[in-house]
């Protein structure tokens, strides 16, 4: 199987409560698409610094991941950030990879958003099981 991509919309999840308390207007959230490589061997989301800045997300903490060559790094964790596939939707944090790294859909957000990779037309689908919305186990 190749690489799959998928387009989500990326959004600040700040400035959504804000919209939703009427303190901003819709007009003024931030949010833009993105091409994402799914990646269900990543647990933790992972965005660049480009996208950081243009949705400007604050950082709340900075947290060490390996990678896959074995090398312990740091990176900033911001959030939170709303992520949209079709009808889905969760919100999460984001490590942050310096400069305009390719962005990572993992594995937490795939899950919560009841999303599937299709293996015959190598794309991200809705759960066909759960067509109209998110369906989760809960044990």
């Amino acid at each position: 199987m190749g690489l799959i991509y998928a387009e989500v919309e990326l959004i600040n999840g700040e400035e959504l409560i804000l919209a939703r308390r009427n303190f901003i207007g819709e007009d003024e959230i931030k949010r833009m698409p993105v091409n994402m490589l799914v990646d269900f061997g990543s647990i933790y989301m992972c965005i660049n610094e480009n996208i950081q800045e243009q949705l400007e997300l604050p950082v709340l903490e900075q947290r060490k991941g390996q990678l896959a060559i074995g090398h312990i790094v740091e990176y900033n964790v911001v959030g939170p950030i709303e992520v949209r596939f079709k009808n889905r939707r969760c919100s999460v944090n984001a490590m942050v990879l310096p400069g305009d790294n390719e962005p990572l859909l993992s594995a937490i957000p795939l899950e919560d958003m009841d999303v599937l990779v299709h293996p015959y037309r190598q794309k991200l689908v809705v759960n066909p099981g759960h067509p109209y919305f998110a369906q989760m186990k809960l044990k």
